[in-house]
């Protein structure tokens, strides 16, 4: 199963996509630093820079695309511009999604979003044939020692055939069955004395790398891998019971 992640940043969704048995095949991202972290724990996987020069097909077929979108024209601490913001892509990733057509597509933004873009963006994934959900999970759902509550849109090109059936959410397990990016054994908890033995020396910060400034930007901005985890899960748990392929692929759009 591929992945492609747009707004890479320092790898949270691909992080999350690992252990839920993807592989990722292609990153998107700006950021020098966010780059080298990818480049070090991703070594191979190619990163293209800009988004809005991205060609989706090129990763036509890719069973799932994520991205966390700019969040600076939704967030309730900026000056909310919204869609006259320069800095407002979802429209660029709306068209890598209608490119690579993929069967997923999970992103993340800030809780403010509620109240601007947000019908937009679900008005966008029904225009593409994909069934869209958006709900509010924060990082302490997840034993984080924060709450950082966040909106997560996961869209399913199977969601409206009857053979998909609903987002089932089948429970959190609370543990992860495979390696992390630093190859140590990943069957943990996500229970609050994980969570404190794992900062401030994050495994998604490449070694070697001394700039302490952009290290806290990239993690700040990072994504909450375990959370993605758990969507990832339920949507794997729901092709398993209503009987979809492994890659999830029942229906995809029509072109």
């Amino acid at each position: 199963m591929r992945h492609l992640d747009l707004f890479s940043g320092i790898g949270g969704f691909a992080l999350a996509a690992k252990w839920a048995g993807f592989e990722t095949v292609g990153f998107c991202e700006q950021d020098d630093f966010c780059k080298s972290v990818l480049a070090a724990r991703w070594p191979g996987v190619p990163i293209h820079h800009d988004v809005r020069e991205l060609d989706g097909r090129l990763f036509r077929g890719v069973e799932l695309i994520s991205g966390g979108y700019p969040c600076q024209p939704f967030s309730l601490v900026g000056k909310r511009r919204g869609a006259e913001d320069d800095r407002h892509l979802w429209p660029e990733m709306r068209r890598v999604i209608e490119q690579a057509r993929p069967a997923w597509v999970v992103s993340e933004n800030v809780a403010g979003h509620i109240t601007m873009g947000l019908d937009d963006v679900l008005s966008d994934l029904e225009s593409l044939d994909y069934a869209a959900r958006a709900v509010v999970i924060p990082a302490c759902a997840v034993g984080a020692l924060h709450i950082r509550e966040r909106v997560w849109v996961v869209a399913n090109a199977n969601g409206r055939d009857d053979k998909s059936g609903p987002l089932e959410r089948p429970g959190i397990r609370g543990e992860v069955e495979g390696q992390r990016p630093d190859g140590d054994a990943c069957s943990a908890s996500w229970g609050a004395e994980r969570w404190a033995k794992t900062e401030p020396g994050i495994c998604l910060v490449a070694d070697g790398i001394p700039d302490r400034v952009a290290r806290y930007r990239a993690t700040g901005n990072a994504i909450v891998p375990q959370v993605a985890y758990e969507l990832l899960r339920v949507m794997t748990h729901n092709a398993q019971v209503t009987g979809a392929s492994p890659a999830f692929m029942v229906k995809r759009p029509v072109d």
